[in-house]
Order: structure tokens, then sequence, then C-alpha cells
């Protein structure tokens, strides 16, 4: 059956949470485990059988590092991969009918959606094989899986019925509790899509026809016809219908908001990895560093054998390691350098920054509660009642940290020197 997918990878003006790094690079090309953050959904899409295109979506400017990777991608994983620039933000339903011409030509039959900050195991030939056992060949699917009852309430909650899965109701991010199963943000759907979401898009227009009379904004909140939301705007009303079901994941899911789910988003790639890249996975040699747990290190990093690596550590392109250094639970990003016996823990460092001997470098880790099986990262917010939340410390680029000082729960914005110790700051 030909396939297409679409990875919608959004614009400049999302991923303020995960600021300072977006600066540097767009957030879909940031590296969690070792590799741009959407390659681990191209990767998944270009395993399944009868996949011809991936079709990245969003409203980035075509940049150099964006041209760079879709080429070294489609080199790799030999599938046509392209990106398709929305002229301004549409909206997660918006963009896929803005460019339904190109996701239909070539006669695809279906076509998966993934959004682009999730992390997940992408159970895309079970979703497929999903839809043939429960729906008919027109039917669409959405990947659920379980969160706790509180949690669920920042998510799209799904009611479905128990023996065949078909979503009776669909509620994006609930004030009261609706149902513990939530929307991953990962579909499987059939060009009959458009003809709902088309729907959607005359009712906005006759809305915006309207709203001058009535002055007031249209029901989606924009004076746009076209910005539509899968969630809010088609699922809604889809539940019920018969034609919406929802596949249920065991597999492991986190959203990837704030830098800090980033680290936790790499520990669960990096534990994948000893099924499916093992290669990937640092092994403890003689001669070599200390390795405890998963670790990935680019080949071209160099690390002194005196040095304490893991787990869930990824050190990138050219990083210097030096000797009795420690790094637990941290991304550290290529070009950085950490001297003699610095201590790295739940931070990320920034591309080219430097920590000096002695310092100590630490964040607070932001981790789902380990007691509960269905908990979810929390998004927190940067301040709680005026004061930053303790999380990861954050360094952006080109970030220089003094020798003998302590960096605690504080981020620090790109090119800065900084000339002493700080705590709970954001450091301008």
């Amino acid at each position: 059956m030909p396939l297409k997918a679409v990875i919608l990878i959004g614009g400049p003006q999302k991923g303020t949470r995960f600021r300072p790094l977006s600066f540097e690079v767009p957030k879909p090309l940031f590296p969690v485990a070792g590799v741009p953050m959407v390659q681990h959904h191209i990767e998944a899409c270009a395993k399944v059988p009868g996949m011809k295109e991936i079709l990245l979506m969003g409203f980035y400017q075509p940049n150099e590092a964006l041209s760079r990777f879709l080429v070294s991608a489609q080199q790799e994983f030999k599938v046509p991969i392209r990106y398709l620039q929305e002229y301004a933000a549409l909206g997660t339903g918006g963009g896929i009918y803005h460019f339904r011409d190109q996701i239909l030509s070539g006669g695809a039959e279906a076509f998966f959606v993934l959004n682009a900050d999730v992390c997940s195991e992408f159970p895309l030939q079970e979703m497929l094989e999903f839809r043939q056992q429960h729906g008919d060949m027109h039917s669409f699917v959405i990947l659920g899986t379980t969160a706790n009852r509180t949690q669920a309430l920042n998510y799209g909650c799904i009611v479905a019925n128990a023996g065949t899965q078909e979503v009776q109701h669909y509620v994006e991010k609930p004030s009261t509790f609706v149902s513990e199963i939530i929307n991953c943000g990962i579909y499987l759907f059939t060009p009959a899509i458009f003809q709902h979401i088309g729907e959607v898009f005359q009712r906005n227009q006759q809305e915006l026809a309207l709203c001058p009379y009535l002055g007031e904004e249209s029901s989606n909140g924009w004076q746009r016809a076209e910005v539509i939301r899968l969630e809010q705007d088609v699922f809604t009303a889809l539940a019920g219908s018969g034609k919406l079901y929802v596949y249920k994941t065991d597999g492991f899911w986190s959203q990837i908001k704030s830098a800090g789910s980033a680290i936790y988003a790499s520990r669960l790639y990096l534990n994948q990895y000893s099924k499916s890249h093992p290669e990937r996975l640092a092994q403890n040699k003689p001669g070599g560093p200390v390795i405890r747990g998963n670790v990935y290190i680019h080949p071209t990093a160099s690390i002194d054998s005196t040095a304490v690596l893991g787990p869930n550590v990824s050190i990138g392109e050219g990083v210097t390691v030096g000797a009795g250094v420690r790094v637990r639970e941290s991304i550290v990003l290529h070009g950085a350098s950490l001297h003699d016996h610095t201590c790295v823990l739940n931070t990320i460092v920034g591309w080219d920054s430097t920590i000096g001997r002695w310092a100590r470098v630490e964040g607070t880790p932001s981790d789902p509660n380990p007691n509960d099986p269905y908990a979810k990262i929390d998004s927190e917010t940067l301040f709680r009642d005026g004061r930053l939340t303790p999380s990861i410390t954050i360094l952006g680029c080109s970030v220089t940290i003094p020798a003998e000082v302590v960096i605690l729960n504080s981020i620090v914005l790109p090119h800065k020197e900084l000339s002493r110790s700080y705590k709970n700051q954001i450091i301008l």
C-alpha cells in the first residue's frame, strides 16, 4: 500500500520553553540521544513498508542547517524527504490541508501525521494493522497512551468503546477529568480526512464573513479561516461518528516541550538503543573512560580515560572531556569543553561552551514520578509565584564557566562569561 508521512515541525515563534537552545538551531534539529530530534521520527517512518515520501511541514525559513539535514537523512534512509514551508502558522490541521495536493500526489492510500515534539517508539506498523482489524479502510487512528488522572488534564483526552476502540468523545485539555487515555500526537489518516478538514475551513470562512457584523472573533480564536486545529476542530466533531479509533500503546512516550524534557527523552531513546542501535552505545574498554548505564559518545569526541560518564549521557561532536570529569543525566553539545575534575549533573551544556577546572554545574531533574507507571513529565513553566522553578541547568552556546565555581538550577544565555557562582538564576 503506498504510504506517506507528514512530520509537523512548527516554527520559530513556538518552542519558547526551549530557549535558549532554540536560538541556535531549529528545535526539531536539537540532538536527543546523539541525533536530531526529528531523525527518530524519520527513521521510524522509513521502516514502514510502502513508505513513498516523508514531508516535513512548518513555518521555519528554509536554512542551511535544515537543508543539510534533509540531504543527509535522504541518503541515509533511502526515502525522498522534502520540507514544505507554510506561509504562516496554520495549526496542526491547516498545514496539511494547505498542502493536501502534495500529500496526495503519487496516489498515497494513507498517511501518517506526527508531531515533532514527541518522543516515542512510534508503533506505526502496529497502527496500520490495528486499522485493518478494527476500522474500515476509510477510518482514522489516533495513537493513545495512559496518563494518570491529574496529568491527563494537560492533554487531549479520549473516551473510547472498550470493545471496538472507537473514539466516542474527544476533549482537548479538559478542565475536569474525562479519561486517562491521552492523545500522543501521532495519527494515521486516509485522504478522506481532507473532506472533514474542508468542512471546518468552510465553517471558519462563514464565521469570518459574519464576524465583522457581530464584532467578535471566529470560534478558533484566529482571524484566518485556514488556521485549523486537528484536535479541537476535527477530532471533537469526528468522535462518535464511527470513523475515528484509538490504538493504545504501552511503549514509551513523552512530550519534548521544555529543555528539561529533552534529557528525559534522551534517556528513553538511549534505553531503546540497546535493542535498536547497540552500536550507538559506548562500552567500557581498556584505556577508555568509565561508562555507567547508557551513554552515547560521538566518534570525534575526546574523552580522558579517568572520566566517568553516565547513566543517560549524550556527548556531541568534537567535545573534549578532561581528567577526572563526572557527567551524569546530561547532554553535552558539540564543541564543548569540560576541563579536569568538573562535575556536570542534570545539565545541558551548549555548543562551544567551556567549564573550568573543579567547577560544578548541576540542575534539578524534572522526571516523572518513578512510582507511578502512568506518570508523564510535567511541562513546568519557568516561574512559579514569581520565582524561578528549580529545574535542569542550561548553558547556552559559547558560555564560559570559570574554575572552582558552582552553577545550580540556572539558565545562562548564550555568549556569557561568568565570574562567580550562581544559584536559581536566569543570567541574561
